[in-house]
Parts: C-alpha cells; structure tokens; sequence
C-alpha cells in the first residue's frame, strides 16, 4: 500500500481531532511582515556571513524557514498587488510602479485579501509603505483595511528633513524660498514632502524617517492590543521601510556599516511584533515574514546580500542580476512562518513558493472563500506550512519588472529546477552599466540543482535540454492562454498633479504637523473628507 497524499492526510488529522487550526483555536490571527528591496543573503538563519539578525534568526528556529520562496515580481508595487490579490500583474493590472502624481492605483474591481478577511469577521490594520494608490478610493481605508498608519508609496519618493543615507544623497526638504526655486535632481523628489498617514489623514509632512521604524513598533503593538481585546481575529500586514534606501539608521553605523545598522533595527521589529503577538496568546496567531523583491543593486554598498544568487550569465554581459530583473536574485527572498503549536519549529522547506500564495493560504485558514469570477496565480499552502508536504508550485511564472523588455510580460518561467528565460536583461548595476534586452527563441535553459548561481545555460544540443523544452514549451503557452482568457484588469496610470498628497498648500513642501487628537478616526467610515488632496 502506498503513502497517502498530503491532502489525504490533512483530511484524516482533522476527522479524528488531531489537528486543525479553526477546530482548536477558532479563527487564527495574521501578520504578515513585508520588508522592503531584502536580499535572501540579508538573514543569518540563510547566510552565515550576516551577523545582524538575531530575533529573525530566532524566528527560523522557532518556525519554518523556505528557502526557495519568491516574490511575485521584482518591484514594488507589482510585488504588493499580486500578494494583496493572489493574482500576477497580467492579471490584476499592476505592472510598474505607482508615482506621487498618480491618479489611479490597483483596479478597484480587484478584492484584496483585507476585504476578504474583514467580511470573514477580521479586523484589519496596514501600517507602512501601501504604493498601491493614494488619490480617492484606492487608499487603503476605502481597499479593506479598518485602519491604516504609513507613507503612501517609497520613501524615496518625497523629500523629508531626515533624508538619511543613500546614493546618491537627497537633500533635505526647503525651509525657505519659492516653488520655483526648489532643486530638482533625477533621483530625488524634493518638490513635496513625504506624507505620514493615519488613515486618510496626513499627520505629519514630511515625516521624520529617523523616527519611523519606532511609530510604526508602538502602532502595531496598539493594534494588536485593541484587535486582541475586541476578542474578533486581525489580520495585520506591516509593510516597512527597509531595507529600502534611504537608509535612516538613528545612531552612527558599527561594524557591518550603514546598511548593517538598518538591518539591526529592522530585525529589533521584527522581535518587538513577535514579543506583542505572543502576549496576547501564544499560538493565536501566524506570522508570516518575507520580502518585496531582491536587493537594489544600483545603491552599491547600501544595497542587501544576494546570497549565492548571483545571476552570473547577466553579470558577464553587464548590469545587475538583482531588483527589477527575473534572474534568481531579483525575485527570490527570505521567508520565514512562526506559528506555535502548528508550524513545525527547526523546520526547512525546499517547497517552491511564492507571495501569491499568501492569500489563498490565508483565506482557507480563516474560513472564508475565494473572490469568484477570476482565477488565482496562488495556491492554498497549508500542507506544506504545517509540515505535511513539501509541495509547492509545478510552474512559476516570472513578469517582466522594469529592467528590460515590456512591463508585466511574463518573460520567465520556472518548472521544478529548471527556469526558462524567454528574456533576459539586466538592471541599472553599482558600476551604471545595463544590460541590455535579449530575446531568446528558442529559451535560455538552466538547471538550478547544480547551478544556482544562474552561470552557464544548457546546451540547445544537448540530451537534457531537448528533454525538457517540450514541457516547458508546452507549459508557457498554456500559461499565457490562460491569463489572456482571464478577467483581466486594467490599472490607471495616468499623472496628474492635483493627486499629489499633500496637507497644506500654502507651505512650502506641504509642511504640517497635526495633533493625533485632530487624526482621522479609527473607521474611516466615519470621515467624509480627504483633507489631503491637492486641488
């Protein structure tokens, strides 16, 4: 008699009382932590070299750490609309990223996880970097979240009074003078302040970024506080700051550098959420930590460790193998899933994985039912976060992430070990070179078993790579048929200044502070206006 399946197994621990999470402790509690351009080198529990995370480390231990976990793209906000909605951009519209002056953001015909949760009785918090869309209803008071505390997109995308460390450096926002008169410099945006969020109230502009990583610790340790005491579940998807540069580390760098000290703070976070959630009940809740997307090279040394995901191919023809490329190390990231008492502690999963299977996973724990009427790029994980299968994606696609090539173009896929590039290229490196868009017909091939590093691509003549095209020939053309006959959504793109936030135009840089006693309430419901609209 053979094994059972995992599924087959689930079925039986649940019928005889064994396990199961909505038979032991009702609906579970989530947080889901995002950290923002991380390397998978950027953990010590992955890469011995890195010293600076202690309490992630300890999160490994205690929990499970998968080691072939992907983002959904290499980008912002792709990244952040595919693990909301389970769906790759080909499908819910989000393929580069959102401006300050945008207008639109993720379809608003698209659900997102937090509307699914909240009507399966959840109360939902977002804190941190949303970048989905600001202007009207695609804030994400109106996108299913109860509350919600950060900066409307990447904190680069504004000037503050404490631009911190990045390359090349921002200056400060203007105290003095004329609009007319504020510098303008390519990689800095020093014409408005960034803008600090309690829900659709700016509270503060510019926001004091040195300060930001210890407001958004007391903010979600008061949500889970007022979330635990309500006695409904929460759903808490805490998207931070870094290790995005700038880099605004409060004190003077020690050994491992500037980008060391903001991986200490980022990590203290870490800890601080792990200690809140576990007062209030140890086992209640799932957490859930991983990455945007894959270091930014182009920031040289204050950019994240790649691990052994080098792209090598890439690197020989210049530009980076990192964000915004499909090469290993623009896309895979560090994850790590805490849950006492049901993820197995000590454990590691060779499961292929990815961000877009947040959302199916996390609606089946709770309870609730997928969105109809569209299909899902994600899958239902549970097996394998509770240690009963180490199976994972057959087929993960790749989209294009601004490196090379067309926005949200599926141009890489992944079929057990092997990945196939349909293109390649290169984003903007330390040195300034790009590598350039090559169109491969028929795919670049590699074995990832023996070379991780993405270095040396199968032979077209030889024995293994005339094994496999088929299947992976095969598998892509039906992966694009079935985007195609999807429902498909079409984000808004457009610019216009009047959607730029901004608390009080007759300051130069939209300079405000308002009282907490003057910010929003907690249900935006409740607030008819949006006082932060330019018009």
């Amino acid at each position: 008699m053979g094994t059972p399946s995992p599924e087959v197994v689930l079925v039986l621990m649940v019928l005889v009382g064994l396990v199961g999470p909505r038979a032991t402790c009702g609906q579970p509690n989530f947080i889901v932590i995002l950290a923002d351009d991380v390397g998978w080198g950027d953990l010590g529990a992955n890469w011995a070299e890195t010293k600076e995370t202690p309490h992630l480390d300890e999160l490994a231990a205690e929990g499970t750490r998968f080691v072939d976990f992907h983002s959904a793209a290499s980008t912002c906000s792709p990244s952040r609309a595919s693990l909301l909605t389970g769906r790759l951009g080909a499908r819910n519209g989000v393929t580069h990223n959102f401006a300050v002056t945008s207008v639109g953001g993720l379809p608003l015909n698209e659900t997102t996880l937090a509307e699914v949760l909240r009507e399966a009785g959840y109360s939902t918090g977002a804190i941190g970097k949303w970048h989905l869309g600001h202007h009207g209803h695609h804030h994400p008071s109106f996108r299913g979240f109860d509350y919600y505390f950060g900066i409307p997109y990447s904190h680069d995308m504004g000037c503050t009074d404490t631009p911190g460390y990045n390359l090349p450096p921002c200056p400060p926002c203007p105290h003095h003078g004329t609009a007319a008169s504020r510098i303008r410099r390519k990689d800095c945006y020093p014409e408005v302040a960034l803008p600090l969020f309690e829900n659709i109230t700016i509270i503060q502009q510019p926001v004091n970024l040195s300060s930001l990583a210890a407001r958004y610790a007391e903010v979600a340790a008061r949500f889970i506080q007022q979330a635990s005491h309500s006695g409904r579940p929460f759903f808490l998807y805490l998207a931070l700051a870094h290790m995005h540069v700038p880099l605004g580390v409060p004190s003077l760098p020690t050994p491992g550098g500037i980008y060391g000290a903001g991986l200490r703070e980022m990590d203290a976070l870490v800890g601080q959420i792990k200690r809140v959630a576990d007062s209030h009940g140890k086992g209640k809740t799932l957490l859930w930590f991983t990455g945007d997307n894959g270091p930014w090279a182009q920031k040289c040394e204050l950019a994240g460790r790649l691990g052994p995901f080098v792209g090598a191919w890439q690197r020989q023809r210049g530009g980076s193998s990192a964000k915004q490329t499909t090469w290993e190390g623009g896309h895979r990231v560090p994850a790590l899933a805490y849950w006492p008492g049901h993820i197995p502690a000590g454990r590691t999963s060779p499961a292929l994985l990815s961000t877009l299977d947040i959302f199916p996973t996390l609606v089946a724990l709770a309870g609730a039912v997928l969105p109809p009427n569209r299909r899902f790029d994600g899958l239902d994980v549970s097996p394998v976060l509770f240690g009963w299968s180490d199976v994972g994606h057959k087929v993960l696609l790749h989209p294009n992430s601004g490196a090379a090539g067309k926005d949200g173009e599926i141009e890489t896929l992944r079929l057990a070990q092997y990945k196939a590039f349909y293109t390649t290229g290169g984003a903007v490196a330390c040195d300034g070179s790009v590598g350039p868009a090559e169109h491969h017909q028929p795919p670049l091939i590699f074995n990832l078993d023996p070379d991780i590093q993405e270095q040396e691509p199968l032979d077209v003549a030889s024995r293994e790579y005339q094994a496999v095209l088929p299947t992976i020939s095969r598998v892509y053309t039906q992966a694009l048929e079935d985007i195609s006959t999807d429902n498909i959504s079409v984000a808004d793109y457009s610019k216009d200044p009047s959607a730029t936030p901004c608390c009080n135009r007759q300051h130069l840089a939209c300079r405000c502070q308002v009282p907490l006693s003057q910010a929003a309430p907690l249900d935006p419901g409740t607030e008819k206006r949006a006082p932060w609209l330019c018009f």
